[in-house]
This record gives structure tokens, sequence and C-alpha cells, in this order.
């Protein structure tokens, strides 16, 4: 069986799913009930130092954006920062650690932007026992608008003075919790090496209002009449998650930096698709949220077997796919396809067509009893029958070969150019 075992930046834990900072990681009870389900992690809620209370709104936190089957696609979480006493949480934190060694505890932090405040809360924290801290550079709601969360986590200047403080200050590893909402991940991930962190967790949740009441006339979760935004999770987030990960894996100034993925993973081919981006951990929240705790055991066995059927470890699928991301200039524009419709597995409902005929190519045409066949002269490839087709494998994209006509254009297909060596594609740069 596939070896799960994780050493990430010296956190070693016995699988690399990790629960994220959030709502089910706020107390000890939930914890320990993580661990016992199987969790090889946890990144406990964030705490903040002594000061002014966090006082939670007491109404709804969340809003929740459906699929047609009311499965949970998006969470907008309006809640704050952990807001129960932090000697509370420490006590707990140094007894959780103390009965499971064995797995990897970070502590999330979030405190003023002043060198004091990090320096004492980080000793406080190293007392605890604890394996590393998750410095929360991306909260978009309520403690931003009291600079910190995603204030700091859109200035890069900040987030290197911060992690500086935190490296100079505490022997515990570090990660930078990244924010999304941003324009470009990279310059936040540069500052946070540039400060010495040993390594990045994203993406933080995306600002988000998710829906408006039209009887009142309010965002929702709706609080005495009025709304906020707040931020987004869950599978909705995943795309926007890969993206930021995979560029800072292939950048060539974060070259090698170690990454914890987080956002939307709610299976094992999730998770493994973050790997392959350069994931060396991965951590979970809405799905936690929404199944319970013990959805980790189905992760754990799922990505067991495919590591095992595709006969590799689990160190070398990380990062397996960053040679094959790439700026659209490098792709190879000569590589050509034409769909292809299987009759036996199509039920003629008509979307390929509809969706073609009224969006795209008029490349397929309907025939007597409903038949539908692809008009190779006017295929672009852009695979929209395949992906609006509701039975799996029954359209697939066929690579046409060298030298074989393309009815669309009547050209011969030309040979495939080697984008990976090209001399401008910043990943054989990093690679050399």
């Amino acid at each position: 069986m596939a070896d799960l075992r994780s050493n990430f930046i010296g956190i070693k834990s016995p699988n690399p799913f990790w629960l994220a900072s959030a709502p089910p990681t706020d107390k000890e009870v939930n914890v320990r009930r993580a661990f016992q389900a199987g969790w090889g992690g946890v990144v406990w809620k964030t705490l903040g130092s002594e000061g002014p209370p966090v006082v939670n709104v007491n109404g709804p936190r969340y809003g929740v954006v459906y699929g047609a089957d009311r499965r949970v696609l998006g969470i907008n979480n309006i809640e704050l920062i952990t807001d129960r006493p932090l000697e509370v949480n420490l006590r707990e934190i140094k007894s959780v650690k103390r009965d499971y060694p064995d797995r990897a505890l970070i502590i999330s932090l979030m405190v003023p932007c002043d060198e004091d405040s990090w320096k004492a809360i980080l000793k406080q924290v190293e007392d605890t026992g604890a394996d590393g801290v998750e410095l929360n550079f991306g909260c978009p709601h309520g403690m931003a608008e009291r600079g910190m969360g995603s204030a700091v986590g859109q200035v890069p200047e900040y987030i290197e003075m911060v992690t500086r403080w935190v490296k100079q200050h505490s022997r515990m590893p570090c990660i930078v919790k990244l924010t999304p909402n941003i324009t470009d991940v990279r310059k936040p991930a540069e500052a946070a090496m540039r400060g010495g962190a040993d390594a990045v967790s994203l993406i933080n949740t995306v600002n988000s209002i998710t829906s408006v009441d039209l009887d009142l006339f309010s965002p929702q979760p709706t609080i005495d009449g009025k709304g906020s935004h707040g931020g987004y999770c869950g599978p909705a987030v995943k795309p926007i998650a890969l993206n930021m990960v995979a560029e800072i894996a292939r950048n060539p100034a974060t070259y090698g930096l170690p990454i914890s993925g987080i956002g939307g993973i709610t299976t094992w081919r999730d998770a493994a698709e973050f790997m392959a981006l350069g994931s060396g951990t991965v951590q979970v929240c809405t799905a936690a949220m929404t199944y319970g705790f013990k959805i980790v055991q189905e992760m754990i066995s799922g990505l067991r077997e495919y590591l095992d059927d595709k006969d590799i470890a689990m160190t070398d699928l990380i990062g397996r796919a960053v040679p094959n991301v790439t700026d659209w200039q490098y792709l190879n524009l000569n590589y050509t396809t034409k769909a292809v419709i299987d009759q036996d597995a199509c039920i003629k409902c008509g979307r390929c067509y509809a969706a073609c005929e009224d969006t795209s190519h008029q490349a397929i045409a309907m025939g007597p009893g409903r038949v539908f066949s692809v008009k190779e002269e006017e295929c672009v490839a852009c695979n929209l029958c395949l992906d609006v087709c509701p039975v799996e494998n029954c359209i697939t994209m066929r690579e046409l070969a060298v030298g074989e006509i393309d009815a669309r254009t009547g050209r011969p297909v030309r040979p495939y150019a080697n984008w990976t060596t090209h001399p401008n594609n910043p990943m054989a740069q990093a690679a050399e």
C-alpha cells in the first residue's frame, strides 16, 4: 500500500490531509474528534492577542450557494477569528498535542501589525508544543477592517516585515497563508519567501456576497436587516485555488517554496490535483462542515488506491503537473482534434446540438431520428459539446495524426512543437 506519511517543512503527519483553520478547529473537542477520524493534521482556528475581545454575530454566520441537487457548492462565512479566551485555547492545544504527538498541530495567528504583539504570542504558542504557526494574512472580513488579515496580505511589504518578525522571535516552522483577493498572488508569495517563510498556504477565502434576500433586500446571511461581505469557500473556489497554487509553483522566483493547498478539496481526486500542482499537504474545511470528519477516510483510501494503481510514490506526485502548466503563448497551435459522438452511447437528448448551434460553430448536424453527427469541416475542437453532454465518454476528442488533412482548413496537420524546451518558457529556465 502507498505510504501517505508526510514530512512538510519538518512537520510530520501520518497523511497529508489537514483540517484548515476554520470553525471545525475552534476547540479541543472538535480537534480530538478529527484526529480520531483519521486527519493527519489540524490548523487550529486563528488566535488573536490579548486585548479588546473578539465578538462574533449571534445570528446567521453562513450564506450558501447550492447546486441543482442542493449540494453545497460554496459557503460564505462572516465569522471572525476565535472568540474564546487565548489562555483557554493555549491550554487545550497543549493537551491535544500531548495526547496526539504523531499528528501535525499548526496554530493560526492574527495579531496587530507590531513586533511586540507577534513576539508575545509566539512565546505563548511555543510553550504549547505545537508544531508550527500559520500567519493568517487572508481573512477578508471583520479583521481586515482592523488592519489585519487581508489588509496585511494585500501588501507585500507588510508580509515580508511580519514574517521576518516571526522567524526572528520563534523557532517554529512558519507558514504564510495568502489571500486570493489580489491581482497577482506571486507577489505576496515572493514577499513571504524574502521574509524567511518556510512555506505558504493558499487560498484563504474569496471576498464575496453569495445572495440577496429579495424580500428583505439584504445580503445573506442577514443580521437584523443588514448583510456584509464575507469569505467564500468550498468546491466553487477550487479552480481559483488550483490556478494560484500553480502560479506560485511555476514561478522561478518562488520555485521550490513548499505549498499547503487549500480551496474546495472534497475528494481524494481534488487532493491529488492540488498535489500534482505542487502542494505538499492539503487543507480541508467546507467538505468537513458538509459531510463530517469521517470524510477523510475516503480521501485516504482513494489517494492510496490511486498511487498504487499508478505505481508512484506520493512524493513523486507532488509537483508532477507543474512542468505542463504554461502561458498561452507557449501552447502548441499545431495540435488538432475533432469531436466524435459514440452513437451507441448517445441518448439523443440534443444538448450538444443546441449548444453548438446556438453558441458555438454550428458543427453538429441533426439527422432523421435525432441522430447527431459532427461536421468536421466546421469543428474547431472547442469541446463544448463534450462538456454539456450528460453521458460520460459519449463524446470524445480524436487527435488528428501528423499529415492528416484537417477538414476545416484543408491543410495537413504539422508536426508538434516542443514548448517545454522553448528558450522563453520560464519553467524551462527554472528547471535549469
